[in-house]
């Protein structure tokens, strides 16, 4: 069978506004509050510049994504398209590079997640975290549907926690809050625009240029939606500009009024640079919400990763990359073998968290950053491969680059400049080099499944 009738085997209970949330919530995580102030430290308010410019290069990075899982839909997203425009390697590489990532990530955010929880309750951490790897094996193993639904309201509680953030600072910066003056440029006249200069706004570049990183996902969960072209076409032009708006808002806020020298990236949410705001505002209780609010970051971006890596197994199974038997779906449409594979390597991602062996999990850690700037660069390589054969076949698509390909090779051009710069960079340098080793054993793995035809999804797998 094609790819994209082997896709319909899964559900397609998602919509619009399921992908649009899902996209939104593996970007607004844990990183926004508690990360954010990293940036800022490095590149004063110039992280603003910074930020324009990666937001830039997702935007980019997105429409051409967003027009080949609206002309071609399929869970393996960007895997599918990398094993079509480049062939099989290329395919095993993106869709296992992007499932390691994914696992690796929810790993330590559900390690962060649990050491929360048990402060709360005085249990052991390793508690929630199998409480919570257990729920979620649950909302996985159910209908496509019910997993959409809790994602949604899991990244609206964030975006409601984002708007009150945005309207409290806007009130503190006016002084229109009791015992508040009207504040100004006081703060950054005193640091200066770019107090570390061309160099700081260069390692601000490097600290936010993955932010928006996981918005990747919307085009993987396209496939099991209603209408996936024009799910694509929704979800990739809101999620833009509420993420601008979401993360370059609360980098303004916190630039107003804070002082430069008390800004920094934070360990706990007692240090977040959120919640100094927030307790300017005299605001009970602070840092206890934002503890709830970063746990329900980190799970809620755990479980789109779930996801994620499910659906990718469970493509890559199709392809003959992956053992048949994780392209088996139930009655409801779910790939439940890759759910429970899923599952079980992202609970081995979180004993490595607390076991720790010596260079072996630093090692990875710095091969997931380099992740995402290999998937992104194969994006754009795919797009510009297949652009032509689209056009002339497809006709227009829901979702469109506009520009010609000067927006393609730009991209590129910009990618690779972010890769110079990380090489350049001591403390980023170590993610180009793992990455490299973890992505040419991968394409060495990819010669022992060549030449197995794809499965079809009819032989044995409902």
């Amino acid at each position: 069978m094609t790819t994209a009738a082997a896709d319909s085997e899964l559900g397609t209970g998602l919509k619009s506004r399921h992908l649009t949330l899902m996209g939104l919530g593996m970007a607004v995580g844990a990183g926004l509050f508690l990360g954010v102030g990293e940036g800022i430290r490095a590149a004063g308010p110039a992280i603003l510049v910074a930020y324009f410019i990666a937001g830039l290069i997702v935007i980019a990075v997105m429409r051409m994504l967003g027009e080949m899982a609206a002309t071609r839909p399929s869970s393996g997203s960007f895997a599918t398209y990398g094993r079509q425009a480049f062939g099989h390697w290329a395919g095993f590489l993106l869709g296992w590079l992007y499932w390691f990532l994914l696992i690796m990530v929810g790993g330590a955010e559900i390690t962060g997640a649990a050491a929360i929880m048990a402060g709360w309750f005085d249990i052991p951490q390793w508690i929630p975290a199998l409480a919570a790897v257990v729920f979620f094996a649950v909302v996985n193993l159910a209908q496509v549907k019910g997993f959409g639904e809790f994602e949604y309201w899991f990244a609206m509680i964030k975006i409601v926690v984002i708007m009150g953030f945005l309207v409290i600072g806007a009130a503190l910066f006016l002084g229109l809050l009791p015992g508040h003056d009207f504040i100004g440029l006081t703060h950054v006249r005193e640091s200066g625009f770019a107090p570390n200069g061309i160099p700081g706004i260069a390692a601000g570049l490097l600290a936010v240029a993955f932010a928006f990183g996981g918005i990747e996902v919307v085009t993987i969960a396209a496939a099991e939606s209603e209408n996936p072209a024009q799910a694509v076409k929704n979800a990739v032009n809101s999620i833009i500009w509420r993420i601008a708006l979401f993360y370059v808002g609360s980098v303004v806020v916190i630039i107003l009024l804070l002082p430069y020298a008390q800004i920094d990236a934070a360990d706990s949410a007692a240090d977040s640079p959120f919640t100094q705001v927030l307790e300017m505002a005299n605001l009970p209780g602070v840092v206890g919400f934002m503890e709830v609010v970063i746990v329900l970051a980190l799970l809620s971006a755990f479980n789109a990763q779930i996801f994620g890596t499910s659906r990718l197994a469970y493509q890559q199974a199709l392809e003959g990359d992956a053992p048949r038997w994780l392209a088996k779906t139930n009655a409801s449409g779910v790939p439940t073998n890759s759910v429970l594979v899923s599952m079980f390597f992202a609970f081995v991602a979180v004993g490595l968290q607390w076991w720790n062996p010596p260079g072996l999990l630093s090692f990875l850690m710095n091969a997931v950053g380099g992740c995402l700037i290999v998937t992104w660069i194969m994006i754009t390589l795919s797009y510009i491969r297949l652009r032509p054969e689209m056009r002339a076949g497809e006709g227009h698509s829901a979702v469109e680059v506009q520009g010609g390909m000067f927006v393609p090779w730009a991209t590129l051009v910009a990618l690779l400049a972010l890769v110079g710069l990380m090489l350049i960079d001591a403390s980023a340098r170590g993610q180009i080099l793992a990455v490299l080793i973890v992505s040419a054993a991968l394409v060495v793995a990819s010669l022992f499944t060549r030449g197995k035809a794809p499965v079809s999804a009819q032989n044995d797998l409902s």
